[in-house]
């Protein structure tokens, strides 16, 4: 019998669809009815479950509250033009998964586990797919170290969370950018490919620094010279440059986005020149200086496109223009869109549909 044969299901008594307010969905503020849960023991996951969202039993003696083996992932799934519910390229995300996991010393999620819990739990919890234009179902999968014991070790204990969120358009408004050429996200040879919690930990400071001093973000460097530009926040940044799009090429301290990929994939469809390769801090601020650099935006699965529509680099402040829907930036997130919602052909096989 394999992990999902038998799949146990247990239907919250009573749902807080009435309760969401559909037409002002904040980012993460509401968390749908159920949950999948697996844990892993003796060497192996064990079954799946689906239960009513609530509480975890734990002791404060885990190993992920004190040594940080912990790791996410985000996903969307939306409604398509005829009303299904789509599941955005699950099969990328589960890979990303799992090289968070091997970075983390944490054993790795099967496929049929991972595609069931999915699969199960949004059909589920269908009426929380949003129907508003722009909206979705934010998808949180969370695998963290649940053995209860003090000392540094690898856990020999895990558990695997599925939980889902109904969100509006984020990022909807364009943001002002800070270069950072003090404080550091992650090195070489770090983990900072992998999406686990203490990366996101440790950039909170320095993000904070740059709101009070009147940002929206950092633009994050390079943490040996702080000559080269990583990502933009929590999200990777791509620019637009002589009409090519120009994004950094990935190494060890970059994320490699399932929205950066699309993008890139998408972008070359449409007659676009792409080009990923290093680009300094001094190649960005002659880029405005000549007027070459026209667009700026950040891209990720929680934004999707956020423009960019300010940058300091230097004390020097430099503005671009508000992009819009015939910009580069538009007409990607627009063809992305389509695609996820039916509206284009899925060449790439993309959509998983339930």
């Amino acid at each position: 019998m394999t992990l999902t044969e038998t799949i146990r299901i247990e239907r919250t008594p009573h749902s807080r669809l009435a309760e969401t307010d559909f037409q002002n969905l904040e980012f993460g503020k509401y968390i749908s009815d159920h949950m999948a849960i697996s844990d892993f023991k003796s060497g192996s996951w064990g079954p799946l479950s689906i239960m009513p969202f609530g509480e975890l039993r734990m002791t404060p003696a885990i190993l992920a509250l004190h040594y940080g083996q912990a790791i996410f992932e985000g996903m969307k799934a939306f409604r398509t033009v005829d009303g299904r519910v789509n599941i955005f390229r699950p099969k990328k995300h589960h890979e990303r998964i799992n090289k968070s996991l091997e970075r983390m010393c944490m054993p790795a999620l099967p496929w049929d586990l991972f595609i069931q819990s999915l699969r199960t739990l949004i059909d589920l919890d269908r009426e929380w797919v949003p129907k508003t234009e722009g909206s979705s179902l934010y998808i949180r999968p969370l695998v963290f170290a649940s053995e209860s014991r003090l000392g540094v070790k690898v856990s020999e204990q895990y558990k695997y969370v599925l939980m889902t969120s109904p969100v509006g358009p984020y990022y909807n408004k364009p943001f002002r950018l800070k270069v950072e050429d003090h404080y550091v996200r992650t090195a070489e040879g770090g983990p900072g490919y992998a999406k686990c919690a203490g990366n996101y930990g440790g950039a909170f400071y320095p993000t904070q620094v740059a709101k009070e001093e009147g940002f929206d973000q950092v633009l994050w460097t390079d943490s040996k010279e702080h000559k080269y530009i990583d990502e933009v926040g929590m999200m990777n940044v791509m620019f637009v440059m002589d009409g090519k799009l120009v994004t950094p090429q990935l190494y060890t301290a970059i994320l490699d986005g399932v929205t950066r990929d699309s993008i890139l994939t998408v972008a070359r469809e449409m007659g676009l020149q792409t080009e990923e390769k290093r680009i300094s801090v001094e190649e960005l601020e002659e880029g405005f200086r000549s007027g070459k650099l026209t667009e700026a935006f950040g891209c990720g699965t929680a934004a999707v496109v956020a423009p960019i529509t300010g940058i300091r680099i230097h004390d020097n402040d430099y503005k671009l223009g508000t992009p819009g829907p015939e910009s580069i930036q538009g007409r990607i997130k627009q063809k992305l869109l389509n695609i996820r919602t039916g509206a284009e052909n899925d060449v790439h096989h993309w959509n998983y549909l339930i």
